[in-house]
C-alpha cells in the first residue's frame, strides 16, 4: 500500500484490500472504501475521474466547429456508454484515431451525431476530436 505521500502515475494499476481501515485521501476525497473483504483493482485515472463542471454561460456560446450547430451537455448515461466503448477499444474519433482516454463529460451536437469530449473541465472543440455517435449503435 502506498503511503499517503506516494505518487502513482496516471493509468498505473494498484491493488488494495477493502476491509483494511484506511482511506484513499491521497487519490480523491470522494472515494469511500466499503468494508467487504474483497480485493479490488483500480487505475489512478478511474479513481480520479470526476464529473465535469462547465458554466452554462460557456456552453451557451459554444457550437460545433464544423456545422455551427449548438451543443448541449451530454447526459451521464451516454458518457458511461462512451467510456465503456473506450475501455473495449471500440471507439474512434472523427479523424479515425482510436480514443484511449476516458471522458469526464461531453458536449453533444444538436443533431446528436457528434460528441465533443470534455477533459479536466475543458471542452475539446476540434473537428478531428469529435466522436461520431453512430459507432455506439
Amino acid at each position: 500500500m502506498p503511503s499517503k505521500n506516494s505518487t502513482i502515475p496516471d493509468g498505473e494499476e494498484f491493488w488494495y484490500l477493502l476491509d483494511l481501515p484506511f482511506r484513499l485521501d491521497y487519490l480523491s476525497p470522494n472515494i469511500q472504501v466499503a468494508l467487504s473483504g474483497e480485493i479490488e483493482r483500480l487505475t489512478v485515472s478511474d479513481a480520479l475521474r470526476k464529473k465535469m463542471n462547465l458554466a452554462n454561460d460557456l456552453v451557451a456560446i459554444l457550437c460545433c466547429p464544423d456545422t455551427k450547430q449548438p451543443v448541449t451537455i451530454a447526459d451521464e448515461g451516454l458518457i458511461e456508454k462512451i467510456n465503456g466503448a473506450i475501455d473495449r477499444g471500440q471507439l474512434k474519433n472523427y479523424a479515425q484515431k482510436l480514443v484511449t482516454e476516458k471522458l469526464d463529460g461531453g458536449l453533444i451536437r444538436s443533431d446528436r451525431k457528434i460528441l465533443y469530449p470534455v477533459r479536466e473541465d475543458i471542452p475539446v472543440m476540434l473537428i478531428d476530436e469529435g466522436i461520431p455517435l453512430d459507432q455506439l449503435a
